[in-house]
């Protein structure tokens, strides 16, 4: 009885084992006999290809998005990219619900997502470059200040900016990285270590009544680089408030104005910019550099939170030299991923 189980009717009328992927035509043939000659193909579905449209419209024109309530519309940018996790759902429902008029309309979403960020999919990292750079908000509340900052220095990095550093645990730090970085410079509570001589270091005012921004020169074997390092306040999504960013916003601005007003040709902005780059309220900044990760990262690049990451607001800038490659490095004890990226100073070749 068990054999039989198993055992179909063949083409001769006789019995036989049923043949590997038989199942799966007789499945097929079924979906596809179930669409063909069915009217109602088109008029099915239509609740979900006018959700597809409004998930490619929202993503259009998400630039649009007002952030008189709540700063909606740069709540909604810092998770747009994760608005494509609706695209396989609705294809799905599409599928079930045997709608032409839903399948149709889902490939909007889709044509829309992969122009956005479909580039970032794919490894851009060409594995050059001539100065490795990486930045880390290491958390005040970091139960080992000596394992991070060691880790962060395996990475081999040329310069490494720390963030979010509590005044007694700066020592820690200083000790730790000591002997692979011979010039550091503490400004508040953000910190440049470098390989290479430091000169002109000092706070840069984010309008926030106390330092958390720095401006050095470091001079590298291609010449002189600016680099800022940065920590604009955080964010907080509030039920009574939305999304809560007027004084990261305002800081934005005075960073924005800083880099402007940089006589260096060269300038590599490293930090925790509380962000993203599709973000309209950090302009003043992102639009005179470019990211790393966009130029020649491998994948997104979230750093933010470390244990699910869901958005990169951790950031590497740059103006005057050219990326070769951006990642994230390894966890540490800290609540953000590391993130490191290689750079071109030499672009006259």
């Amino acid at each position: 009885m068990a054999q039989q189980a198993y055992m179909t009717e063949t083409d001769n009328g006789g019995s036989g084992p049923e043949r590997p992927g038989s199942r799966l035509r007789r499945l097929t043939h079924r979906l596809v006999t179930g669409w063909r000659g069915d009217p109602r193909i088109w008029r099915r579905g239509i609740v979900l290809a006018v959700l597809a449209l409004l998930l490619a419209l929202v993503m259009l024109v998400h630039s649009r998005i007002p952030n008189r309530l709540g700063n909606l519309g740069s709540l909604t940018e810092t998770f747009l990219p994760w608005l494509g996790l609706a695209i396989p759902v609705l294809l799905v429902l599409g599928l079930l619900r045997r709608s032409a008029t839903a399948l149709i309309a889902v490939l909007l979403p889709a044509i829309v997502w992969l122009n956005l960020f479909g580039g970032l999919v794919f490894d851009k990292a060409d594995g050059g470059g001539d100065l490795m750079v990486a930045t880390h908000n290491v958390n005040a509340d970091n139960p080992d200040p000596a394992a991070t900052a060691q880790d962060v220095a395996s990475s081999g990095a040329d310069l490494l900016a720390l963030e979010e550093l509590p005044a007694p645990a700066v020592p820690v730090y200083e000790k730790a990285l000591a002997a692979t970085y011979k010039y550091h410079a503490v400004v508040g509570t953000v910190g440049l270590w470098s390989k290479y001589p430091m000169t002109g270091v000092e706070a840069v005012d984010i309008k926030l009544g106390w330092q958390r921004a720095m401006h050095a020169t470091v001079t590298t074997p291609e010449g002189p680089v600016a680099v800022y390092v940065a920590h604009l306040p955080s964010v907080r999504v509030k039920v009574e408030a939305g999304f809560t960013a007027r004084q990261r916003d305002k800081s934005a601005d005075a960073l924005g104005e800083a880099i402007a007003d940089e006589t260096l040709r060269r300038v590599v902005v490293l930090g925790d910019l509380n962000g993203t780059m599709n973000d309209r309220a950090l302009n003043a900044v992102t639009s005179q550099l470019r990211s790393t990760q966009g130029a020649a990262g491998s994948g997104f690049g979230f750093s933010w939170p470390a244990s699910f990451p869901m958005a990169r607001i951790d950031q590497i800038l740059v103006k005057g030299v050219q990326p070769e490659s951006s990642w994230t490095l390894p966890r540490t004890d800290s609540d953000h991923l590391p993130i490191a990226a290689r750079v071109k100073l030499d672009t006259s070749a």
